[in-house]
Parts: C-alpha cells; sequence; structure tokens
C-alpha cells in the first residue's frame, strides 16, 4: 500500500516536471502556464473575498443539482423494479436526457430559466440516468429467491430494504456517484461558462478567458479539479459510514 502510494506521487510529480518543461519550451504565457505559476496565481486569489463567494456560489449549485438527481434517480429505478410498466414509460425520457449534449442542455434551460441556476438544473439532468441506470441494474440483480425465502421467514417489507436491496445496492450506488460527481462538476462549470451567472465560477473562468489570463484559467481549473475530488472523497465516505451504521443498528 505505501510503495503504491509512493509510486502514484513519483507519477504526479513527472507530470508536474514535464508540464513544467513543456512550459519553459513553449516559451509563451497566453498558450501555457507551468505550474509554479498557477501556484503563483492560487495563492494570490486564495487571499480574496471573490474567490472563495465563487466557489460557494457553484458548490451549493452542484451540489443541489447532484443531491436531487441522486434521491429522484434511487425513487425513480425503485418504482422501475416494482412495477415494469414504469420502466417502459421512463425509457424514453431517460435515453433523452442521457443522449442530449451539455450544450443543447444549457441553451434549452437557458432559454426557460434564467442564468443563475443553470448549473444545478444541468448538472441534475447529467446525474440523473447515471444513478437511476445502475439502481436499477442493482436492483434486478438481486436474487429472487433470497426475497422468497425472506417472504416465507415473515421478514417485513423493512427489513428486506435493510437486509437484501441496500446491501446489493451498495456497489452499484458507490460506483454511480463516483463516476457521476466528476461529470457533475464538468458539466455544472461548462454551463456557468456559457451562462455567465454572476459570482460563479465559470463566471470567473469566461473573464480570464477574455483578457488571456492564461494563468487564472489554470488556477480556476484546478480549483474545479480539487473541489470535484474532495466532493467525491466527502460523499463517498458519508455513503460507506451510513452502511457501516446500517450493519451496527
Amino acid at each position: 500500500m505505501a510503495r503504491n502510494k509512493l509510486l502514484k506521487f513519483g507519477a504526479v510529480l513527472l507530470a508536474l516536471l514535464f508540464w513544467q518543461l513543456l512550459a519553459v519550451i513553449i516559451g509563451n504565457s497566453i498558450v501555457i502556464v507551468g505550474p509554479l505559476d498557477v501556484t503563483k496565481q492560487l495563492i494570490k486569489d486564495i487571499v480574496t473575498p471573490v474567490f472563495w463567494g465563487s466557489i460557494l456560489f457553484s458548490f451549493l449549485r452542484i451540489f443541489a443539482g447532484f443531491s436531487v438527481a441522486v434521491i429522484l434517480g434511487i425513487v425513480l429505478a425503485s418504482l422501475s423494479y416494482a412495477y415494469k410498466p414504469m420502466r417502459t414509460l421512463l425509457w424514453p425520457y431517460i435515453a433523452i436526457i442521457k443522449s442530449t449534449p451539455v450544450a443543447s442542455s444549457v441553451i434549452l434551460m437557458l432559454i426557460i430559466f434564467s442564468s443563475k441556476n443553470l448549473s444545478a438544473f444541468v448538472t441534475f439532468l447529467i446525474v440523473l440516468p447515471v444513478i437511476y441506470s445502475n439502481v436499477l441494474q442493482g436492483l434486478t440483480s438481486t436474487d429472487e429467491k433470497l426475497i422468497e425465502v425472506a417472504k416465507v421467514f415473515g421478514a417485513g417489507f423493512i427489513k428486506r430494504i435493510k437486509f437484501i436491496y441496500l446491501p446489493q445496492l451498495e456497489p452499484y450506488i458507490l460506483s454511480a456517484t463516483s463516476a457521476s460527481i466528476g461529470m457533475a462538476w464538468k458539466a455544472g462549470t461548462a454551463a456557468e461558462v456559457i451562462g455567465i451567472p454572476k459570482g460563479s465560477i465559470g463566471e470567473r473562468l469566461y473573464e480570464a478567458k477574455i483578457y488571456l489570463m492564461t494563468s487564472e484559467v489554470f488556477a480556476w481549473t484546478a480549483v474545479i479539479i480539487l473541489a470535484s475530488v474532495l466532493f467525491e472523497k466527502i460523499f463517498i465516505w458519508a455513503l460507506k459510514f451510513f452502511y457501516k451504521r446500517l450493519w451496527r443498528s
């Protein structure tokens, strides 16, 4: 385990070194800047209220869209599992949402809604099909014989959920949420760059692009990556903690 972590750390250092060498070779700060310049820009930005305000603005909306998508995805998947006609009824909507490009979704949302909550709506549309499909797959792969045995021994609906369905869904929910969190941040910030809501990360990126502030673009990109990774770690930890408490109760 320690050796694996050391190798990963070495790989990161090698990537940063390659990045810095590439920036030095190109020698044009408008085209590319090195990690040292990006770090300096981050240090400069991190002490400003605008920096934290933009992160909070985008985080709250992306988190809201993600949370609603997770809850609704689980509910719809459960209904589709319990009532097969519901699965057929929902199929065209899920297929359309899954196939629609982010740019098209953003434009449609801008026609209907204001840009302020645009990232929340786009995040919701991106995450919902992933959660729905994974949870439905987990439910349909549940051993029917196990459910029949539970019914024979008088296990109620709540106990079947706790001891059969929730354990069955754990890897599917963990996989779905882990995959969709990164997608949520990518889609949410991309929507903000197009809609340019005031006070968002997207607005900061758009301004950096307009004024050719490449170091600012890289700095905000680093912030998005770090926020996405941190959010994923916390959310996955919370899910695993929930399952541990479930087994103890």
